[in-house]
């Protein structure tokens, strides 16, 4: 039987605002770690991601993948080094594997079909795409191989800001796709990142509302890590307090989403990640991309800039859950509100 889920509590624009000011930690997040435990027990869903392309037609101000960077060194695994990753994911106990890429339109709708059906065909996992804004016909087709969920990221819901981050990225056609794979029948999330550069509290709140109306089976939320091969290079880092705020808030409001602590917290502050486990989120995706490309997903400096290897990597993370009384889990983690 499923532990029961907590009410939702509407919080207002001005109660956002003065929670994200850090008006009462101590409240919000002992609030958000119960409302957790509601809904999803002690367990933590690990999701096994594979980043098997770095290429990007897109030029986002805040992305070290951005098609403008003519630093990063191009990378795109084959058919079968994709597969050989998520066997990878199945065998070392991940209940879904997250498919993860630049926008790289060189994979096809077919290819990516394929892939889906013989994962699926082989392996009992949840399968979530992140291969940014594609047609309708390809996440239809998708979808009906056996694609459980769907990552299209907002980045923020702010127009002037979205113009400023993602130049030639149409706000309105964004948001209608989003609409449309919730109709489609995916898991759908979207997320927003916090103390993007010109982000305001009223900005990130009105964010946090906005994400809330959209009824989201998934909602990311980490901290703005500026890549000096970028034009946002010169901007502060987020905050991780901030971060674990938002992710606080956003589970009082959304009780039975899944919320990833993400990478980019461990980036910032070590621990962080791990501590977001008792501030809202319930997820973590250790990454599975192969040794010799892992470094080259280079979003923010020090994504994937762990040397260790996976097993040793799958470990620290386990260790990291378990010394907060958290466990583990091997289970698919859908949401509790799909």
């Amino acid at each position: 039987m499923s532990p029961p889920l907590a009410d939702q509590m509407p919080l207002n624009r001005q109660q956002v605002l003065e929670l994200l000011g850090g008006s009462d930690d101590d409240w919000l997040f002992s609030r958000a770690r119960l409302a957790t435990e509601l809904a999803f027990g002690d367990q933590v869903f690990m999701r096994g991601i594979v980043e098997f392309s770095n290429h990007c037609r897109n030029d986002c101000h805040y992305c070290g993948l951005r098609r403008g960077n003519r630093e990063v060194v191009r990378y795109r695994l084959s058919h079968n080094q994709i597969l050989e990753a998520a066997e990878q994911v199945a065998s070392f106990g991940m209940g879904t594997l997250v498919l993860q890429s630049g926008d790289d339109s060189k994979f096809h709708c077919d290819d990516i079909t394929q892939l889906i059906a013989q994962i699926k065909a082989k392996h009992k996992l949840a399968i979530t795409l992140s291969l940014g804004d594609r047609s309708l016909e390809e996440l239809r087709a998708w979808r009906e191989a056996g694609a459980d969920r769907y990552l299209l990221k907002m980045e923020t819901f702010n127009r002037r800001l979205f113009a400023e981050s993602r130049p030639k990225a149409n706000f309105d056609e964004r948001l209608d796709r989003l609409k449309g794979i919730q109709a489609l029948g995916y898991q759908t999330g979207c997320g927003i990142i916090t103390d993007l550069p010109g982000m305001t509290d009223e900005t990130l709140a009105q964010d946090i509302i906005e994400l809330t109306r959209l009824k989201l089976d998934m909602i990311a939320c980490g901290p703005f890590v500026a890549h000096p091969q970028t034009p946002m290079a010169l901007s502060g880092n987020g905050c991780v307090l901030k971060s674990h705020r938002v992710s606080a808030i956003l589970r009082l409001m959304n009780p039975g989403a899944n919320i990833p602590a993400t990478s980019s917290l461990e980036v910032l502050e070590p621990g962080g990640r791990a501590l977001a486990l008792l501030r809202g989120c319930n997820v973590v995706m250790p990454s599975f991309t192969p040794q010799h490309v892992f470094s080259k997903y280079d979003i923010y400096p020090g994504k994937n800039a762990a040397k260790a290897f996976l097993r040793e990597r799958l470990e620290v993370v386990r260790n990291q859950i378990r010394q907060h009384g958290l466990e583990p889990s091997s289970a698919r983690g859908d949401s509790r509100s799909h």
